[in-house]
């Protein structure tokens, strides 16, 4: 197979990483800090985006890293409408989309096609998204809800769920489109999702609230519980709770489960009680998966920071491995999973899709 070498970058809150990848080496890898009172010196996240290449640029030269001859540039995707999961050449539509945040959440993923294309211009090379947050390939049946009008859409951690399946299967000699996978990440947030023949056809909206409670989300709460707990507070609180300042967060102060897992193997009632429903959650969420694969499971897939945990991966395996062989892929691979979608395309495994804007599901012709 040719070496094909290709700069990957992804853009987070106060952090910026970027990786050059040689087809599975990672030849420089680093994640360079901002100072949070100059990003908020800007007027929204993609005014950031001259500031954020400086950086990126700075600390090439400070490492005497040179991108020339690279074949391509991949930045990770935000802003855009909903998606079939794949690798997506960036073009004109993306970047308009990615810049003014087209699927109406602003998050730092958005600099990604932006920086992707800078550095492809610059370098004489092709750019792509992979997998972005908002790839959508649920089957119909995952989508309706029991409000006219209001259906499903979920938001999971798309390119580590696909990266980490893809993988696994390749390890068994097999084809991801020909498996079917409960696929995890287990991290600083948690997606649970079912993947049937290459394609994920349900999981847990964790932008959403559902799932299993994570460090800083609450998970799934009832209706009724959750308009009580609402009541005469701000809706911003509401929300935080749901997505930044629930679970571990609510129950014990912090957001670092090793902390809390350490406390709970410490004998602290508390922190035991919650780090062990948590586990209780996923588990429960996987049951689920499981069930919307009809059974037909050919292995659970856990990655993610937290995977590192025995004593998590553990209670997974006593809940769940009569139904699936458990398999743990611990860590993160975003950057690696950026960089194999496009060397899948480059060496041709694999088609380059098209952007178009035009979400994958715009509702259920009865409903029109």
């Amino acid at each position: 197979m040719k070496n094909y070498k290709i700069f990957a970058i992804n853009p987070g809150s106060t952090s910026t990483k970027i990786a050059l990848i040689e087809n599975d080496t990672v030849l420089f890898s680093k994640n360079v800090s901002h100072d949070a009172n100059k990003l908020a010196e800007f007027d929204g996240i993609s005014a950031q985006m001259p500031y954020r290449k400086e950086t990126i640029l700075k600390l090439l030269e400070e490492n005497n890293i040179s991108l020339e001859g690279i074949d391509a540039c991949v930045g990770r995707g935000g802003g855009l409408l909903a998606m079939e999961g794949g690798t997506y050449t960036i073009n004109e539509t993306m970047l308009d989309h990615a810049t003014r945040g087209a699927n109406g959440v602003q998050h730092p993923a958005q600099l990604g096609p932006q920086l992707a294309n800078e550095f492809a211009q610059e370098y004489h090379c092709p750019s792509f998204v992979v997998n972005p947050p908002d790839v959508d390939e649920l089957q119909d049946l995952a989508r309706l809800t029991g409000i006219k009008g209001v259906n499903r859409v979920i938001h999971l951690h798309a390119l580590n769920l696909k990266e980490t399946a893809i993988r696994h299967a390749q390890s068994q000699g097999k084809k991801y489109e020909e498996q079917n996978y409960v696929v995890c990440h287990i991290g600083g947030g948690i997606s649970v999702s079912a993947h049937r023949n290459g394609r994920m056809i349900d999981g847990f909206d964790i932008v959403g609230g559902e799932g299993p409670m994570a460090p800083t989300r609450s998970g799934s709460v009832a209706v009724a519980d959750l308009l009580r707990y609402a009541q005469g507070k701000d809706l911003k609180e509401v929300k935080s709770v749901c997505t930044r300042s629930g679970g571990l967060v609510s129950h014990l102060g912090t957001s670092d489960a090793l902390e809390v897992s350490n406390r709970a193997a410490a004998g602290e009632p508390y922190a035991k009680m919650v780090w062990d429903t948590m586990i209780y959650q996923i588990v429960k969420c996987i049951g689920a998966m499981a069930t919307a694969l009809h059974g037909k499971v050919d292995g659970i897939l856990l990655g993610g920071g937290m995977v590192y945990n025995q004593d998590l991966c553990a209670q997974i395996k006593e809940g769940c491995e009569w139904i699936a062989p458990v398999y743990t892929y611990p860590g993160e691979f975003e950057m690696e999973a950026m960089a194999s979608g496009a060397i899948r395309v480059l060496s041709g495994e694999e088609e380059a899709k098209t952007y178009t804007g035009v979400p994958v599901w715009t509702g259920f012709d009865f409903e029109k």
